[in-house]
Order: C-alpha cells, then sequence, then structure tokens
C-alpha cells in the first residue's frame, strides 16, 4: 500500500524536509496539505505537485499560534474528509533569528522562540490534530527530531534543547496515544541540505571549517539531501511500518555511529 490514500500534513512544507516529503507522498498517490509561513513557495510547491498530477492544498500556519493550529487542522480535514498522517516538521535554529550564539550574547527572545516553534509548535499540532487522527486507521504522527537531540554541537544550545524535547515528546505521546491505536516516531537527521543548514554554516566564524566538522563524520560521503529523509518519512507514514512506534531513528550517513573523521579511513567528501 505505501502511503497511496493517506491524508498528510506537513508542517514547514514550503522548503527543505517538509518539501521533500509532500513531493514524495503525492507523487506515491498521498493527499498532503502543504502548511508554511513562506506563502509564496508552498503556494509554488502546491503548483508543482498539481502539475504533476499529485493532490495538494496550500494553508498558512504559525504553529506557535493555536487559533492557526486549530484551523489547519480543522481545513485540512474539510479538504480531504480526514488525517491520517501528521507530520511536525516546522522548525527554527538560533542562527535563522540572531548571530548572537553565545550563551553570554543570546538572547532570551531568541532562546524561548526556538523551544516555541519547536517543540510548542509539535505539542501544539499533535493537540488539534487528534480528534481526526482517532478517526484513521492508519493514524500516525512523525517528528522531526536531529543528531543533537542525541549529542552535542557547537552553536546549538536552543536548537538542541528543542530537539532533546521533540525526541522525548514524541515517545511520551507514543504511550498516551497508543489507546487510540496512533503511533508517534521521532526522526533524526544530521546534516541535511536545507535553508536551516545554509544559514547555520553562513553563521559560523569559518563556515568551510564547520561544513567540514559537519560533513567528515559522514560514513557516506556527503551531504544528505531532502529526498534521503522523504524516503524514512513515507516508511514511518505507511502501514509497512505499522509495528514501530515510539521509536527515534537516526538518518545521519552514520556520523553518530563512530568517533573519527573521514580521512582516517582515507576517505574524502564527495562533491
Amino acid at each position: 500500500m505505501g502511503v497511496s490514500g493517506l491524508r498528510f500534513v506537513i508542517t514547514g512544507a514550503a522548503v527543505g524536509i517538509g518539501a521533500g516529503t509532500a513531493r514524495l507522498a503525492a507523487s506515491r498517490g498521498a493527499r498532503v496539505v502543504v502548511s508554511d509561513m513562506n506563502d509564496a513557495q508552498g503556494e509554488a510547491l502546491v503548483k508543482e505537485i498539481r502539475a504533476a498530477g499529485g493532490e495538494a492544498i496550500y494553508r498558512h500556519c504559525d504553529v506557535t499560534d493555536e487559533v492557526q493550529v486549530a484551523g489547519l487542522m480543522k481545513t485540512a480535514a474539510e479538504a480531504f474528509g480526514g488525517i491520517d498522517i501528521l507530520h511536525n516538521n516546522a522548525g527554527i535554529h538560533e542562527s535563522m533569528l540572531s548571530g548572537d550564539l553565545s550563551l553570554e550574547s543570546m538572547s532570551r527572545d531568541t532562546f524561548e522562540k526556538v523551544m516555541a516553534v519547536n517543540v510548542t509548535g509539535v505539542w501544539l499540532c499533535s493537540k488539534y490534530a487528534l480528534p481526526y487522527l482517532r478517526e484513521s486507521d492508519h493514524a500516525s504522527i512523525i517528528n522531526a527530531g536531529s543528531t543533537s537531540s542525541l549529542s552535542g554541537y557547537p552553536q546549538c544550545q536552543a536548537y538542541g534543547a528543542s530537539k532533546g524535547a521533540v525526541m522525548q515528546l514524541s515517545k511520551m505521546l507514543a504511550v498516551d496515544l497508543a489507546p487510540d491505536g496512533i503511533r508517534v516516531n521521532c526522526y533524526c537527521p544530521g546534516s541535511i541540505h536545507t535553508q536551516i543548514v545554509d544559514k547555520f554554516l553562513a553563521a559560523a566564524p569559518d563556515p568551510q571549517a564547520m561544513l567540514n566538522t559537519m560533513t567528515m563524520t559522514h560514513l557516506v560521503p556527503r551531504m544528505g539531501q531532502p529526498a534521503d529523509v522523504a524516503e524514512l518519512v513515507c516508511f514511518l507514514a505507511s502501514p509497512e511500518s505499522q509495528f514501530v512506534n515510539g521509536a527515534v531513528w537516526t538518518i545521519d550517513g552514520g556520523s553518530l555511529a563512530w568517533r573519527g573523521i573521514m580521512d582516517v579511513l582515507g576517505m574524502e567528501v564527495a562533491s
């Protein structure tokens, strides 16, 4: 079956992993609600999906706004007759808000904004999708964590703390929602070529050195792509993963599997 016929709501879907998932799911027969605050790119993605023969609609939503989140879920359910899959993908890094990333210089507003989008947003979307997910025979919530959920990185205090919270929240929701037949899983991508990564690199004192730090630990010698993660999300959404619940999946090119860098193995990063 795969994801054919399933009804997706994807937050932060205008670009990056969200957009990659929307494209792949729609190409395999899913009906997709693309949600973002970037209206121009979100609308353009929906046009692209429809031109390729897929079903999709766009809805603006700030995941920290409870009224907007409730409206998103209501609109999605009305458009496609329900919700089967909630992909909580919306997220920000502190470098998208400020260049002050040290403990001394980062503002409380920056820290709290990252937590609001990355953690509270996941909670709110799950809360308001719940009544519709309870009506589905294939209900699943898939949350975007990060390898920073599991390990420390420089200049990632707010982001790493938020993604650690998302990982734990996913496990708690898996327990609480099991009686409703709703599965909840979390994936933890490593260095994936998205706008967040581009902004993170741009904010680094030495972008090339930071890029090397991010990729030289990969046992798969390249930067990950949104399409790589989309394949995992579609698997977790599908009935083929029905015995997978409360799990944390790393998709990081093997970077957390060891403590070395590629040059130890005589490998080079692919261009």
